[in-house]
C-alpha cells in the first residue's frame, strides 16, 4: 500500500481476509462492506459516484459490485496516490466477466489463503525447502525424519485433514470440523 495506488487481497471466502483488512481501517480510510445492503445499493445504482465520494477507503467483498473496480481506476488514473484502495475479493474478481478493465499498473493482487501448518506451529515454514535441499544431496534432511517420528499415529494425517481455515481450527470436536468442512464444500459448489 505504500507504493500501489490498490491492493486487492483474493482468495476463498472465510480465510481470513475481512480480518486482515480490518486493521488498515481509520478516520481517513473508512471500511466498507459491500454485504450491507445499504452500501451495496448505493455502490450498484452509481458506482463511479460512489467512488468519486471516497478519497481512500477499505471496500470488503467488491467481487458484489465489480464494475467499481472501472471507478477506481478513473479516480487512480485523476489521483495515483498509493493505498488509495483496499479491497477484497472472494472470487477471481478479476477474471469476472463484468468487469471492464485489468487496473493493470494501478492494482497489486494478493492471495491470502487459509493458514499454513508453518503458521500454525509458529515456526519459519521452510520445511519443503530443506527437503529439496535434502534430496538433491542424496538424503532425507535431519527435520523430515523428526516430523515423520512426531507424527506417528496420525497426527499428521489430523492436521492434513483438518487445514487451515480459521473457523474449523476453533472448533475441537472432530465431527464439528467435518461439519463445518462439508457445510463450507456444499454453500461454494452451489452458490460460487
Amino acid at each position: 500500500m505504500r507504493d500501489t495506488p490498490v491492493v486487492l487481497v483474493n482468495g476463498p471466502r472465510q480465510a481470513g481476509k475481512s480480518t486482515l483488512i480490518r486493521q488498515f481501517e481509520s478516520s481517513k480510510r473508512p471500511y466498507l462492506t459491500l454485504d450491507d445492503s445499504a452500501t451495496l445499493a448505493a455502490a450498484r445504482h452509481d458506482p463511479q459516484g460512489f467512488i468519486q465520494r471516497l478519497d481512500m477507503a477499505v471496500i470488503d467483498e467488491v467481487q458484489r459490485v465489480p464494475e467499481l473496480l472501472l471507478a477506481m481506476k478513473l479516480a487512480v488514473d485523476q489521483d495515483r496516490r498509493p493505498g488509495r484502495f483496499l479491497i477484497t475479493g472472494s472470487a477471481d474478481v478479476m477474471a469476472l466477466p463484468r468487469v471492464a478493465d485489468s487496473l493493470a499498473g494501478r492494482i497489486e493482487v494478493l492471495s491470502l489463503l487459509p493458514l499454513a501448518g508453518c503458521e500454525l506451529q509458529h515456526s519459519a515454514g521452510d520445511w519443503l525447502a530443506l527437503v529439496f535441499a535434502g534430496l538433491r544431496q542424496g538424503r532425507l534432511p535431519a527435520v523430515a525424519s523428526k516430523l515423520a517420528a512426531k507424527q506417528v499415529g496420525g497426527v499428521l494425517e489430523q492436521r492434513v485433514l483438518q487445514g487451515g481455515y480459521p473457523e474449523v481450527l476453533q472448533r475441537s470436536a472432530t465431527a464439528r470440523r467435518d461439519a463445518w468442512v462439508k457445510s463450507y464444500i456444499n454453500a461454494v459448489l452451489q452458490r460460487d
